[in-house]
């Protein structure tokens, strides 16, 4: 097994994020002693990480080669591809490569971080552009997603071509955006492919994706079908095709467009400056929304994950100065991300508590995603006919079924990977080579801390147990303090005894023991620990703080 895994006369892939896990997506490609990066991604936090709110990849391996890297290429401007850039770019220390609509996210978020004077951010402004990164050619192949200007790279190497997919999907009627056709991806596959490293995240659907332009018919009919109901659409605020949607939906049907959510007025903003929703409606404030006939307005809104401060949330609460009544309707132009399940249910209950009406794409064709079926990959594999196939963006069971579907096409191999596997592609047969440790970082108030760091770990037990604190006086004598334990009815009977305890073992100490405060310190804290559990059933953590001097 290699140790130093610097990539000689050779082509190899690691991803650090993203593989065996749904979002915070960073892949690194090796080859002759460099590497490239692709996506610099985070992932937002769940329970897991009790007060944390962002979650990134250990950039370690590439920190320690940052002499190594010669840039970093971003496929598109969804937060699990480009959300850690604000947070590492600066250190890492080499040029961004984006298309406009994603450099232009990523310039604001370098502003509001200070950093825009200090990352090197290039704009590759033609479809199809092409550029140089140390030994790499790199060209931007856009591919239909949902969000503007999606793309996947062709990486020309020595050893090799490589079709990196980002994220994608096929659709013949995008709304924005002119995916390439079948015949140029055909044409690629004729100039040979190395390897393919592909989206997995909806392998197990055995139908295409579906069209945008499917969607717009289906809210133009579901928006109808409400005359002199007030109705409000959430969708992902980055989806840009389903804003113009909306925006049409809106004209066509009568209604004056509210736009609720500042994630929805900065992206709007983008991708007017882009280029993109050139015809949208002029947008009508909240007070001359809520003073419209009910019929007449249409609410575009933030908060169909359940996110406890976006707009839906708050409307949800009647705590916005939007307001729904019984009879309104809400549309969910969305697909509920694994893991926000129970908070979107929360709302869904609140808003059905009030009488509002919901309508979700179960019932109505209001939303596609924006990741490949069955079918899609198998057209992909028909056109490119890789010679490898590295599936990524999963979890592991969508990349073990990826790596089935492409040997059942004729696909030569398939080689699954997770987060920290070397992977070679050439030369010689493809493999894993290596393994390096591969962790996660989070955004802790304003420090980046490993996720599996003290301040986390004590966190968790906190939550689970309960803390106990006892405070000894300069004679030795104990107050006890309980917190997060189940003793409401016998709180003082549980204090009594557990100071009494406290006094007894430090009694028992003997000869220099007695006067050893670690010896004090260990013995009280197993006194209170053991009166605790006793008396709650719980295994609290405990603080011990003995006199001064």
């Amino acid at each position: 097994m290699k140790k130093d895994f610097t990539p000689e006369k050779e082509l190899l892939f690691l991803a650090l994020g993203g593989s065996a896990e749904i979002g915070m997506n960073v892949n690194l490609y090796g080859c002759n002693g460099r590497w490239l990066m692709v996506d610099l991604g985070m992932t937002f936090s769940g329970e897991q990480y009790p007060g944390v709110d962002l979650v990134f990849a250990d950039l370690e391996f590439i920190e320690e080669r940052a002499e190594q890297l010669d840039g970093i290429v971003l496929t598109h401007a969804h937060e699990d591809h480009i959300g850690a850039v604000p947070y590492f770019a600066g250190e890492l220390g080499v040029p961004l490569y984006a298309t406009p609509f994603t450099a232009d996210l990523i310039r604001r978020k370098l502003q509001e971080a200070g950093l825009a004077d200090q990352v090197e951010l290039h704009v590759i402004e033609d479809d199809h552009g092409a550029f140089e990164v140390g030994p790499f050619s790199i060209e931007y192949i856009p591919l239909a997603h949902s969000i503007a200007e999606g793309n996947a790279l062709v990486i020309d190497t020595p050893y090799g071509r490589v079709f990196h997919t980002g994220d994608w999907k096929l659709d013949a009627e995008p709304i924005i955006g002119e995916p390439t056709t079948e015949e140029e991806l055909r044409a690629i596959g004729d100039d040979g492919v190395l390897a393919m490293v592909c989206d997995s995240t909806n392998v197990f659907n055995p139908e295409p994706s579906g069209s945008e332009g499917a969607v717009y018919k289906g809210l133009l009919e579901e928006v109808g079908k409400h005359a002199g109901k007030r109705v409000l659409v959430t969708t992902f605020a980055s989806n840009v095709a389903r804003l113009h949607t909306l925006g049409e939906v809106a004209q066509e049907t009568g209604r004056q467009l509210c736009v609720a959510g500042r994630s929805l007025d900065r992206i709007i903003e983008v991708a007017q400056d882009n280029g993109y929703l050139e015809n949208f409606p002029k947008t009508v404030d909240f007070d001359t929304a809520m003073g419209l006939p009910r019929g007449e307005v249409l609410i575009m809104a933030t908060g169909g994950q359940g996110e406890p401060r976006a707009a839906l949330s708050r409307i949800a609460e009647d705590n916005h100065p939007l307001s729904l009544t019984s009879g309104d309707v809400v549309l969910f132009s969305s697909r509920n991300i694994p893991g926000n399940e129970i908070s979107i249910g929360a709302v869904q209950n609140r808003l059905s508590e009030r009488g509002i009406v919901m309508v979700t794409d179960r019932q109505s064709m209001i939303h596609v995603s924006g990741h490949p079926g069955r079918p899609e990959l198998e057209a992909l594999y028909d056109w490119l006919r890789p010679e490898v196939l590295v599936p990524v963006h999963g979890e592991m069971r969508h990349m073990q079924e990826q790596g089935r579907l492409a040997l059942a096409n004729n696909i030569p191999s398939a080689v699954v990977q997770k987060n920290g596997d070397i992977v070679r592609l050439a030369p010689d047969a493809p493999g894993k080579i290596g393994e390096i440790e591969s962790g996660r970082l989070v955004l802790d108030g304003d420090i980046i801390v490993p996720a599996d760091g003290e301040a986390i770990t004590m966190r968790r037990r906190l939550a689970r147990e309960g803390l106990v604190i006892a405070v000894l006086d300069k004679d030795l004598n104990p107050q006890v303090e309980g917190i997060g334990l189940p003793l409401d009815e016998d709180y003082p009977e549980f204090i009594e005894e557990a100071e009494d305890d406290i006094r007894n073992a430090i009694g028992r100490l003997k000869g220099k023991a007695a006067g050893d405060p670690a010896e004090i310190h260990e013995a009280a804290r197993l006194a209170v620990r053991r009166a605790a559990t006793r008396w709650s059933g719980k295994r609290p953590q405990t603080k011990i703080i003995l006199p001064k001097g």
